[in-house]
């Protein structure tokens, strides 16, 4: 097993923008560049493709003047094809210091593709590599379908390996292009390279199209690669790469191999790429999804409660996380108290039974239960006049007309008292909102940031059919979602609004 510093090559900005869908901005692959570099700390970055587009190569020298002038030139690396000089030339424009060159790493995808013998193929990298030697750059190389060539021509394969370890080459990058290998076969053609090229450095780069990219990616560094490749939520051409979170986990729990990455940091760059690609993440994703560190069954929280007996070592703080235990029909008492617990209410055993039975009949229903819904759900168990909504919307008028702001006219009932104002927006939910702030703002009361909003509509395209909507809120350290129901979209943004309103 490793002992040795394993390297992280995050590709999200050039693989994972493969993707179907997926297209940034040249400002969004800056912030995402940065936040990998600066926050979470990877080792290196492959932040594009040569010859895509003039925008690629825009957003390539604003990633490269960032790192010029932050000292991380050579961890900023550009994808080159091998095409006399037109990679090369476009390379140049942009600043780079370092190129991934792409060869062909089986016999089929050379004859195939290419039409090439591999004396001439290994001739033409020749060349690459020697222009771009003369021009103080620095150059690691990929072998395209190295997967198939281990299975099918190996001796290919040993002949390219033989030729490249005496060019000036940093890495080999032996990528698992269609995601076919299994952990057993990575680790066997894995430290055949080792054993046979000792002294040469390796990158294992994994697909997941048989989701086993992680798994691969532990083979590969427990047979002796020294670095490997990931993107952030595991975005990539077809099934995806593996994911950063993941794999950052996976080997520093399960390999002897030292890490660089800061942990707590992956949480965030995850939902920026999130939002700049609009790939949403799965709720059950490893590391970052929104429910891997809620515990849903009763006895689990009961459990925790005794000794901590359903933690493993993916403890939530590692990544700047908290544990979370779900309210629904599995959840029993247990879960119940941890989140009136979070919110400093107390019930005696009987009421706090009856509070049970409710949530087990509203999950029944497959009504979306959370802790902010408690003191409503308490409220209408036990007609608790402490519980009571303070803050409630007496009227409001929404308007909308072609080519003009929408605008908001807001009566507002808090504590017995009227409030009203009118302002405009850009959308009448915008124009709700800042009729809202026009009402809090002399109050000098603060509102929380809306960070997240979700509609769910469900199928079968009735027009009269309930919108759901869940916003999420965000106020100092505290996170908190609410939800509203209605035909409307924007009614039902309202009423998750007012909940917010209440809560807060």
């Amino acid at each position: 097993m490793n002992n040795f510093p394993i390297e992280i090559l995050d590709t999200t900005l050039r693989d994972g923008e493969q993707m179907s869908g997926v297209a940034y901005t040249a400002s969004e692959k800056l912030h995402i560049a940065r936040l990998l570099l600066e926050e979470v700390k990877v080792d290196r970055i492959e932040v594009a493709s040569a010859r895509v587009s003039a925008g690629e190569l825009e957003a390539t020298k604003r990633i490269i003047e960032w790192a010029d002038n932050n000292g991380k030139s050579e961890q900023v690396e550009v994808l080159a094809f091998i095409d006399g000089t037109q990679s090369f030339d476009w390379i140049r424009q942009t600043g780079a210091r370092v190129i991934n060159l792409l060869s062909k790493g089986s016999l089929k995808h050379l004859t195939g593709q290419l039409r090439k013998t591999p004396e001439v193929h290994v001739a033409d990298i020749g060349k690459v590599l020697e222009m771009i030697a003369q021009s103080d750059m620095k150059a690691n190389i990929y072998l395209e379908d190295w997967s198939n060539g281990m299975r099918h021509s190996k001796d290919y394969v040993f002949f390219l390996a033989d030729r490249l370890k005496d060019m000036p080459v940093q890495r080999i990058m032996l990528p698992d292009t269609l995601g076919i290998l299994s952990p057993r076969e990575t680790y066997c053609f894995c430290s055949e390279m080792r054993h046979r090229y000792p002294d040469v450095r390796f990158d294992f780069h994994a697909h997941n199209d048989y989701d086993l990219a992680v798994a691969n990616t532990l083979a590969a560094v427990e047979a002796g690669m020294n670095g490997v490749h990931a993107t952030v939520n595991g975005l990539g051409e077809r099934a995806g790469n593996a994911p950063l979170a993941s794999v950052i986990a996976v080997l520093k729990d399960h390999t002897q191999g030292a890490l660089r990455v800061h942990e707590e940091k992956l949480t965030p760059v995850s939902k920026m790429v999130e939002t700049f690609s609009g790939i949403r993440t799965p709720a059950n994703k490893p590391i970052v999804g929104e429910n891997v560190f809620t515990q849903a069954s009763g006895i689990h929280a009961d459990g925790d409660n005794k000794d901590k007996l359903y933690y493993n070592d993916l403890l939530p703080e590692r990544f700047g996380r908290v544990r979370k235990y779900a309210l629904g029909k599995t959840s029993g008492k247990s879960n119940i108290g941890k989140n009136l617990e979070e919110l400093g209410i107390q019930l005696d055993p009987e009421a706090m039974q009856r509070v049970t039975n409710r949530i087990v009949e509203l999950s029944d229903r497959k009504e979306n239960v959370t802790v902010e819904d408690l003191p409503y759900i308490i409220s209408d168990v036990l007609r608790s006049e402490s519980t009571r909504q303070r803050i409630h919307v007496r009227n409001y008028s929404l308007n909308v007309a072609e080519g003009l702001k929408s605008v908001a006219t807001l009566s507002l009932d808090m504590a017995g008292q009227c409030y009203e104002e009118t302002a405009a927006g850009d959308g009448q939910y915008d124009a709700f909102m800042n009729a809202l702030r026009k009402i809090y703002a002399p109050l000098n009361r603060v509102l929380p940031k809306l960070t997240d909003y979700v509609v769910t509509i469900p199928p079968g395209g009735r027009t009269d059919a309930l919108v759901e909507t869940v916003i999420t809120w965000q106020l100092g350290d505290r996170e908190f979602k609410t939800r509203g129901l209605d035909s409307d979209q924007t009614v039902s943004a309202i009423q998750a609004t007012v909940k917010m309103l209440n809560i807060i």
